[in-house]
């Protein structure tokens, strides 16, 4: 069985994260927002990143799905709006956060998150990148894993299988150049006080030792 890979736009794709589940030999299949409710089983899903909000309509669909595999204990990794859809889907609210969070940021481990099988080979703080203006309550039963300046919840797990990731340590510098240019992006870069560096930092080893933890920790190999 693949790994179940929402995707809200075909921009916001797996990134680095391919690059680890294609040498590991797990295979995924993207869901895109239009598609039909999944009739094939799935060993695990991952729900990424989007423009829209979690309130919008148009993913109620996809909330409900991933209710359907909160009951049913699949292993699930959210990121930016992903993790907001997770936590929608525990019943905690989504809502704007204080300020748009946009480019490279210090991401800081709780001591919780410290110990977590998820960050077990991440330095404390680490710099990831960012795209958001909406953030989320740590749902009921949730521990918290990582906070940065901006925002206090980056970072959450819920059981043993499900976690919850604001930051982006899926893109790559190419991605993040795409993403400046889409137009119902362009706002928020307008907004920026220094331009928004693709090449600031390399992330690819600590989004691979991110995802093979993710992997190896709930079962999904």
């Amino acid at each position: 069985m693949s790994i179940l890979v929402f995707r809200h736009e075909t921009w916001e794709h797996l990134g680095h994260f391919a690059q680890t589940l294609d040498r590991l030999g797990i295979p995924f299949k993207y869901h895109e927002l239009d598609d039909p409710r999944p009739s094939e089983d799935y060993r695990a899903m991952i729900v990424l990143g989007g423009p829209m909000s979690a309130n919008d309509p148009a993913v109620a669909g996809e909330v409900e799905e991933i209710r359907r595999g909160l009951r049913n204990g699949v292993p699930i990794l959210g990121i930016c709006l992903g993790s907001q859809l997770i936590a929608k889907a525990l019943a905690a609210r989504v809502y704007r956060n204080r300020e748009l969070e946009i480019g490279w940021e210090p991401v800081h481990l709780t001591d919780v998150g410290k110990l977590d099988p998820l960050f077990r080979d991440i330095p404390s703080p680490s710099t990831f990148f960012h795209w958001h203006g909406e953030t989320f309550d740590l749902p009921d039963g949730a521990e918290h894993l990582a906070w940065s300046e901006r925002t206090r919840h980056q970072g959450f797990r819920h059981g043993s299988k499900v976690y919850g990731l604001q930051f982006h340590p899926e893109v790559t510098p190419a991605m993040i150049a795409d993403w400046s240019t889409r137009p119902v992006n362009c706002g928020d870069v307008a907004t920026l006080r220094e331009p928004l560096d693709p090449h600031g930092h390399d992330q690819a080893v600590l989004a691979a030792k991110l995802v093979e933890s993710w992997v190896r920790s709930t079962g999904v190999e």
